[in-house]
């Protein structure tokens, strides 16, 4: 019989071990079953085969405590049937009956950091144990006293469920027969004190009720997915890139204005990904798209790495999405976010008490509004749940690759975890591709001895670049350095229009440049073919390929109403016809990474501001001429020395009427002449109206 104590301890929901009195367990020689039932009337212990009775269990406390004897020699596979208090009645499988539910051998795996797959050991599974179907929870709190699972399948009274620890791991445990998809849940903890913290939610949610709401839903593990099939990793190396990066709940909005809901996973699976493949872009790159409390925070502050955001609906929507993309010939990459997370207090912030995911002397980051904690990468278990993440996406999703999002390099912990993360998706997932944020973070630490993946966003060229355009076209001769200074490289790069350079207090692109509004969208046309013939792979963050306004708002759908217009549907077209001809010519991307790849003609005089570059791909015929005329004066006759004789036809003329020019489409075909021109003793004279960029394929 249990003690007075001890009575009081499960009844108050502080037994730290309610495996070891609940349940079966001899006593003077006779198996005795005990259920603490908060709410009970009365309690029937019934043979789980037969449905006879086994016994009719007494009231040891009035807070639901009952217990009896059962027949020496009769079964112990027992179900209870409970009545209530309010006149209902349930027969179920007693959780206490149960053994335990996790492998050793995993949990061991765990404890070391090997473990690569966490998100089948923890979390929230639908299992079968002894035939009796259910949902088995486990979660990751070494110095909890006691975790209790609570939920709406128990009234969120949390002396209903206490877990099992599985000692020496850290790991609570327990499973709940008839518990299925889409139940509610959080664990509730007591610190090693013994002090109640916050209800959590469970790290490994595999889905999540939908902001503001922060409870847990029990979710379907999804199955491992083969890659999309494309090239390889070291073959998109020397392959066309041109990304489209998406906020998905700003991309549209079902109102007008930008207001109205953000869309679901299947509007978005039937809109944006033909949208994007319609206008030529490879791959599209979302946002983190882990659930997040605070939208503004665009999904940077994660909390449920391991859940698809609930604000455009269940998990496996997700999945269908991706399939999509897939199917209109997109690769998906997503922003994924190692680095930190919030210290709300369901998350992980003092998770069972002590600073587990954060480490012993984290403090929240008094720099920012965000009460920003760093993972501890180097606790084993947190590199197991930040390695995990990544390999799930891939794996489970079929995600195509990944962008390390936010400072990794911090500390040589952090470093060696993504060293980690591409080791182990180079051998696990070899056709996956991993970006990191720019290289001007390894200057700030000792520890960046490598880039963070295959690519690296080339920040440092965007703002050089920005700046130079937002210039008056007639100070620009004597700033060319700003266009210049970042072409020829080794590093593979992407250059990166993205949505931190659209944010309000910088602008949209098109509002930061000088001039009447006509001016600007020529500006945003030259500009914009020379990013796509300037080397490094492409990003244009959505809005950019209309030529969006007003700067970025996330709680604002984009202004869709633009493309009403010619001008802006012009801008959009260009972008189109940037995509395909990229996609079609060599020079514009085989050499990307290779100095020799781009070849200076005119780099900037100091008269005028106008640019010409060559682009060569590995034949040697692939040769593309990019003439650009950033300043406000046209030149009727401009002779550009060429390294070869022959024919240059001009592929894109970004004054072209299609596009909102005043221009006709002429495919113009310039032939060399034998006079010398910027060093070479081969040129071509063509018209360059001012604020235009010109491409012209060389046809020997």
């Amino acid at each position: 019989m249990l003690s007075a104590p001890e009575i009081a301890l499960l009844c108050s929901g502080r037994h730290g071990d309610p495996f070891a009195v609940l349940g079966i367990h001899a006593w003077q020689g006779r198996p005795w079953v005990r259920a603490l039932l908060p709410g009970a009337s009365q309690v029937v212990a019934l043979d789980a085969r037969s449905g006879e009775l086994l016994a009719v269990l007494d009231r040891r406390h009035a807070d639901g405590l009952f217990e009896a004897a059962l027949p020496a020699d009769g079964p112990t596979d027992y179900r209870l049937q409970i009545r209530w208090g309010d006149g209902s009645s349930t027969i179920t499988d007693d959780p206490y009956r149960f053994g335990p539910v996790l492998d050793e051998g995993e949990l061991a795996q765990h404890s070391r950091g090997t473990h690569l797959r966490p998100c089948e050991l923890l979390g929230a599974l639908p299992r079968v144990l002894d035939r009796v179907a259910g949902t088995g929870f486990a979660v990751w709190a070494p110095n909890a006293s006691q975790v209790s699972l609570v939920g709406d399948f128990n009234h969120w009274d949390g002396r209903r469920h206490g877990m099992r620890l599985r000692h020496g791991h850290g790991v609570w445990e327990i499973f709940l027969p008839d518990v299925g998809i889409g139940s509610h849940y959080k664990y509730e903890l007591r610190s090693h004190a013994g002090r109640m913290l916050p209800a959590k939610s469970d790290p490994y949610a595999l889905q999540c009720e939908a902001p503001p709401g922060t409870n847990s839903r029990v979710g379907m593990l999804p199955p491992v997915r083969a890659a999309a099939a494309g090239p390889s990793r070291d073959e998109l190396h020397d392959a066309p890139m041109a990304i489209y990066e998406v906020h998905l709940g700003s991309w549209r909005r079902d109102a007008p204005g930008g207001r109205g809901r953000a869309p679901s996973w299947d509007e978005l699976a039937n809109t944006l990904a033909p949208y994007a493949s319609g206008l030529g872009f490879t791959h599209l790159e979302l946002l983190p798209i882990g659930e997040h409390p605070f939208d503004g925070s665009w999904g940077y502050q994660p909390i449920g790495l391991y859940a698809p955001t609930a604000r455009y609906g269940d998990a496996a929507g997700f999945g269908r999405f991706v399939a999509r993309c897939h199917a209109e010939g997109l690769k998906v990459l997503i922003d994924w976010v190692p680095s930190h997370f919030p210290g709300d207090p369901h998350g992980l912030a003092r998770f069972d008490g002590s600073r587990l995911y954060e480490g012993a002397d984290a403090q929240p980051d008094s720099a920012s509004d965000w009460n920003t904690l760093t993972f501890n990468a180097a606790r084993p278990q947190v590199r197991n749940y930040l390695v995990g993440n990544a390999l799930f996406w891939l794996e489970r999703y079929a995600v195509d690759g990944l962008r390390v999002a936010g400072s990794v390099a911090a500390n040589a912990a952090s470093q060696a975890l993504v060293g980690d993360v591409r080791r182990e998706l180079a051998r696990l997932r070899p056709q996956a591709l991993m970006a990191g944020d720019p290289p001007a973070h390894a200057a700030a630490s000792p520890h960046r001895a490598e880039p963070d993946g295959d690519f690296e966003w080339h920040r440092a060229w965007a703002d050089a670049t920005l700046r130079y355009m937002q210039r008056d076209p007639a100070q620009r001769a004597w700033h060319a350095g700003e266009m210049t200074s970042h072409a020829a490289t080794q590093a593979r790069t992407v250059l990166a229009l993205s949505h931190d350079r659209v944010v309000p207090d910088r602008g949209s692109l098109l509002s930061r440049l000088p001039g009447a509004p006509s001016e600007r969208l020529a500006q945003l046309r030259a500009y914009l073919a020379y990013m796509y013939a300037h080397p490094g792979r492409k990003l244009l963050f959505m809005g950019n390929e209309f030529a969006h306004v007003r700067a970025w708002q996330h709680e604002h759908g984009l202004d869709w109403s633009l493309l009403d217009d010619p001008a802006h549907r012009g801008v959009q077209r260009l972008v189109g016809d940037l995509n395909r001809l990229l996609r079609a010519t060599p020079a514009l991307y085989e050499r990307d990474f290779d100095p020799a790849g781009l070849e200076w003609i005119e780099p900037g005089d100091g008269r005028l501001a106008l640019l010409c570059f060559l682009r060569r791909g590995h034949a040697a015929a692939a040769l593309l001429v990019a003439v650009c005329n950033f300043s406000a004066t046209a030149q009727a006759h401009y002779r550009v020395g060429v390294p070869a004789a022959g024919a240059y036809r001009e592929r894109l003329h970004t004054g072209l009427a299609d596009y909102g020019g005043t221009e006709v489409a002429t495919g113009a075909v310039h032939r060399t002449e034998p006079i010398g021109a910027h060093g070479r003793a081969q040129s071509i004279a063509l018209g360059v109206p001012a604020l235009t960029t010109v491409l012209l394929e060389w046809q020997p």
